[in-house]
């Protein structure tokens, strides 16, 4: 194990094997062939285009598709195709910023291989022997990757929410961050990815936050979505990294990325470092 391995892991798409979904004569996702097939013999609201399965021009604006949307992720929530629906919007589009092609329930995201955004944050302490950062354990109870190490705070990105609207509410749900100390939060980049999981692929992007935290200030969850807190020196979590999977997949990318920037990881230390550097990235071109 490497953190050059955790790279890897994070960007083991293969889209050789995955026809592009369009809208609008537009690249917006991907689709395995099992998917597209269920799509098109399924619904009358998709059809070839060459290689690429489109969405028909039926419904012509974002609104339209939106609710055409709906009915097609409630259909294959009830043939078991998606998991039950959460109730929660997020926009269908190639690049942050732009006006959604539609929304749709955040668990037909990555059947149909569209664009997920998020927000990840490093909450950190400066002490006399260097910094330390707290790290969350998810719920054993959690229905996605039960148990394993977590950043201070991380979420999904919402349509209705700006990035700081949604780092506020997570920050407080998850952490006990109150909104004045979420408010010193720093935007320090993104990251991007290209994983493929159960034949889906997800070609994510990840804003990335610092928050600098006072030592007498403890975490608290109270969404029960983390069970506890710990605060560990950043060597630490750079050997548990390093050495194992104790972490969730992309949880490892945003803390490499901590490390790259306060300067614990580096160019002398690391082999892999100019490789490591450029993985945080891979992502961005996938659409």
């Amino acid at each position: 194990m490497s953190f050059l391995d955790h790279i890897r892991a994070c960007n083991n798409g293969d889209l050789t094997v995955q026809k592009r979904f369009r809208v609008g004569g537009e690249n917006i996702g991907w689709v395995g062939a099992e998917m597209a097939d269920t799509l098109l013999t399924r619904f009358d609201c998709f059809e070839r285009d060459g290689d690429a399965v489109a969405l028909t021009g039926k419904a012509a604006t974002a609104d339209e598709r939106t609710a055409l949307m709906a009915q097609v992720a409630a259909e294959l929530s009830r043939a078991g195709v998606v998991d039950g629906l959460r109730d929660e919007l997020f926009p269908a589009m190639r690049h942050w910023g732009e006006e959604p092609r539609f929304l749709i329930d955040r668990v037909a995201v990555p059947p149909f291989g569209l664009r997920a955004w998020g927000i990840h944050l490093n909450g950190y302490v400066r002490k006399p022997d260097g910094l330390h950062l707290w790290i969350g354990r998810r719920s054993a109870g959690k229905s996605t990757y039960p148990d394993l190490l977590d950043n201070t705070v991380a979420g999904g990105q919402p349509f209705d929410l700006t990035l700081r609207e949604n780092l506020i509410k997570e920050c407080a749900e998850e952490a006990s961050i109150t909104r004045a100390m979420a408010a010193e939060a720093v935007p320090v980049g993104c990251i991007t990815y290209v994983r493929e999981e159960n034949g889906r692929i997800k070609p994510d992007v990840m804003f990335c936050y610092d928050l600098e935290m006072l030592e007498d200030f403890t975490p608290v969850n109270t969404d029960g979505e983390l069970a506890s807190f710990h605060l560990m020196p950043a060597a630490e979590v750079m050997e548990i990294i390093r050495s194992s999977e104790a972490f969730k997949f992309n949880c490892n990318l945003v803390l490499i990325d901590f490390f790259l920037r306060h300067g614990l990881l580096t160019p002398d230390d690391e082999p892999d470092y100019t490789e490591i550097c450029e993985g945080m990235r891979r992502g961005a071109a996938a659409l």
